[in-house]
C-alpha cells in the first residue's frame, strides 16, 4: 500500500443517486461508470442491489459491461452496498460475480442513538453480527470488502476500535468511518482519524482507512483533507457533491485541493484531472441537476473576472486571482468549433478530447445525425452542445412519449379590455412508434410554456407540481440552444428533466416529458 497514494471511491452511483430526482437509468449509470472509470476512480460504487431488481440490473451490467472493456490493470473495483444480512451480501455477489476485481461494501450502525433506536440492538449484539457477516463475506470470495461503521462520526471511540478490530480480523480489507450526518468539524474528524491509525497498526500499511464525509455544515470537503492529513488512505466521493441532502465530498474539490496545496499536503491521486470538467458536465446533462454558478471548481462564475482590480491583475498574471487554471481540469482554451461540414471522424475526435464515449455504434451513429441536425440550424456547434448531445442521446426513454409537433396561439379574451390567452397544441408519440399518436389542445394557459405543459398533461393524465425550472443558454451567440432543467413533484416523489432546442418552448416541452416518463416507465 502507497500511503502516499489517496484512493478515490467514488459513491455517485449509489450515494449520489439518493439526491431527489437523480434517479438514473441503467443507461445513465453505465455511461457515469465509463466516464468514471476513465477518469481515474480506483472504486465503483455501483449501486444498493437487494433494494430492487432496476438496482440489481444496473450494478451487474455495469460490473459486466465494464469487465469486457477494461483490461484488469486499468479496471476499478466495482462494489455493491449490503447491510450486514446474508441476503444482501448474496445479492452483491451475484450482481458483480462477473467482474474480477469484485467487491462489497458492507454496513452497520454503531452509534448510541442508531443501536438504540433504528437497529433495537446491543453493542454486543452489533459486534457479533459484524463478525458473522463479514466472514459470510470472505467464504463469497470477494477480493476486496469495506466495513462501514455508520454514523461513527457520533459513535463512542472505543466501541469504534472494538468494532474494526472485529471487521479486520474477520476479512475487512478497508474500514470505513462515515460522517453520515454531517456533523464533524475538522479538528475534531482529523483527531478521530489519528487516534484509529494509532489503535489500531493495520491500518498503516496492510487495510485501508477510508472517510465518507457529508456536507450538512458545508464542510465535506475540508473534514475529508483534515482525515488525509491525520492518516486517511481512501476518501469516498460523488461528482460535483451530489448525495443525500446537502450532499457528499465532491470529488473534484478534494483532488483539487491536494493538487493546488501539495506543498502543505505531499498526497496524490490516480485520477486524470483534464477529465474533471467534462466528467462533472456529462453528470449535469444526464440528471438535470444544476450545480450552483460558484460552485467551486466547475461552476460558471470560478473563471469570470468581473471587478477591474481583479481583471486589472488577470491582465498581467493570471495567478494574482486564479490558483488553479482552468485547463488543468479540462475546461480547454481550445475551441475546436464544428459545423455543418464536420464529418463523423472530426465529430468523434472532439468527443474523445471531452471524454465522452459513446456506445455501441448505433448510438454514436445516432448522435451524428443529431449533431448534423443542430448543425444545420446553427451555424457553429459548440462544445456545451456536445454535452447537450449526449444527454439527448443517453436519457432517451424508448417506451416513453416524444413531442412530434407543437404549436402556440393567442386568443383575445373579450371579457378584458388586456387579456390574451395562450393556448396550445401538441402530439406526442409513444414508444416510438409511428402509428401511435395522440393529440391534445389546451387552452388559458398563463403564457406559452404554461399552455403546453397542460396540453401534454391532457394525453399522459399525469399532474404534476412544478417545483423548479430554469432557462438557460448552452452556448453563444443568438441561434444558441436553450436548455431547460425542471423538478416535478409526482405522488410524493421528484423527478427532474431536461431538454433542449433552438425553441425553448419546444425545450421546455421535451424536458417536461423527460420528467414525466421517469414516473411512468423508470422503475427504482
Amino acid at each position: 500500500m502507497d500511503t502516499n497514494k489517496i484512493r478515490i471511491f467514488d459513491t455517485t452511483l449509489r450515494d449520489g443517486e439518493q439526491s431527489p430526482g437523480a434517479a438514473m437509468t441503467a443507461e445513465q449509470k453505465l455511461q457515469i461508470a465509463r466516464a468514471l472509470r476513465d477518469l481515474g476512480v480506483d472504486v465503483i460504487e455501483a449501486g444498493f442491489p437487494i433494494s430492487s431488481k432496476i438496482q440489481f440490473d444496473g450494478v451487474k451490467e455495469i460490473a459486466d459491461v465494464l469487465q469486457k472493456e477494461s483490461n484488469q490493470k486499468e479496471s476499478p473495483y466495482i462494489v455493491a452496498l449490503a447491510r450486514c444480512v446474508e441476503k444482501d451480501i448474496d445479492a452483491a455477489y451475484d450482481a458483480t460475480k462477473n467482474n474480477d476485481k469484485k467487491a462489497v461494501h458492507i454496513f452497520i450502525a454503531t452509534s448510541p442513538i442508531h443501536m438504540e433506536y433504528k437497529l433495537k440492538k446491543t453493542p454486543e449484539e452489533v459486534l457479533a453480527t459484524v463478525k458473522k457477516m463479514i466472514s459470510y463475506a470472505k467464504n463469497k470470495g470477494f477480493e476486496h470488502i469495506e466495513f462501514s461503521a455508520e454514523d461513527a462520526s457520533r459513535s463512542e471511540f472505543d466501541f469504534l476500535v472494538e468494532v474494526f478490530r472485529t471487521a479486520i480480523d474477520n476479512g475487512a480489507t478497508t474500514i470505513n468511518v462515515p460522517d453520515t450526518v454531517g456533523y464533524a468539524i475538522p479538528h475534531e474528524y482529523g483527531e478521530l482519524i489519528g487516534k484509529l491509525k494509532k489503535a489500531i497498526p493495520e491500518f498503516n500499511d496492510k487495510v485501508y482507512l477510508s472517510v465518507h464525509c457529508h456536507n450538512d455544515l458545508g464542510l465535506a470537503n475540508a473534514n475529508a483533507i483534515s482525515a488525509v492529513v491525520n492518516g486517511a488512505t481512501q476518501v469516498e466521493v460523488t461528482i460535483n457533491g451530489i448525495g443525500e441532502r446537502a450532499g457528499n465530498t465532491a470529488l473534484e474539490e478534494f483532488v483539487m485541493s491536494l493538487d493546488t496545496r501539495k506543498d502543505l499536503i505531499n498526497k496524490t491521486t490516480n485520477i486524470n484531472k483534464k477529465l474533471l470538467y467534462p466528467t462533472s458536465k456529462q453528470l449535469i446533462h444526464l440528471t438535470g441537476l444544476v450545480p450552483a454558478r460558484n460552485k467551486p471548481i466547475i461552476g460558471e462564475n470560478v473563471f469570470i473576472h468581473e471587478s477591474g482590480i481583479h481583471q486589472d491583475g488577470m491582465i498581467k498574471n493570471r495567478q494574482t486571482y486564479e490558483i488553479i487554471n482552468p485547463e488543468m481540469i479540462g475546461r480547454d482554451s481550445d475551441t475546436l468549433v464544428l459545423g455543418r461540414h464536420s464529418g463523423m471522424n472530426g465529430f468523434k475526435t472532439r468527443l474523445e478530447k471531452l471524454g465522452i464515449k459513446i456506445e455501441p455504434k448505433e448510438k454514436l451513429e445516432e448522435a451524428f445525425q443529431k449533431f448534423s441536425e443542430l448543425a444545420d440550424t446553427k451555424k457553429e456547434v459548440y462544445d456545451d452542445d456536445l454535452f447537450v448531445i449526449l444527454g439527448d442521446i443517453v436519457n432517451d426513454i424508448p417506451e416513453g412519449y416524444s413531442l412530434k409537433y407543437h404549436s402556440i396561439f393567442s386568443e383575445k379574451d373579450f371579457t378584458s379590455t388586456e387579456k390574451v390567452n395562450q393556448s396550445a397544441r401538441v402530439e406526442l408519440i409513444k414508444g416510438n412508434k409511428k402509428g401511435n399518436v395522440y393529440e391534445a389542445a389546451s387552452s388559458s394557459g398563463d403564457g406559452p410554456v404554461d399552455a403546453i405543459f397542460k396540453a401534454i398533461t391532457k394525453i399522459t393524465k399525469v399532474e404534476p407540481v412544478l417545483k423548479e425550472y430554469i432557462v438557460q443558454a448552452v452556448s453563444s451567440g443568438t441561434d444558441a440552444q436553450g436548455e431547460v432543467k425542471l423538478s416535478l413533484e409526482i405522488k410524493g416523489e421528484v423527478y427532474n428533466g431536461r431538454g433542449s432546442s433552438t425553441d425553448v418552448i419546444e425545450a421546455s416541452a421535451k424536458a417536461y416529458l423527460n420528467a414525466i416518463n421517469k414516473h411512468l416507465f423508470v422503475k427504482k
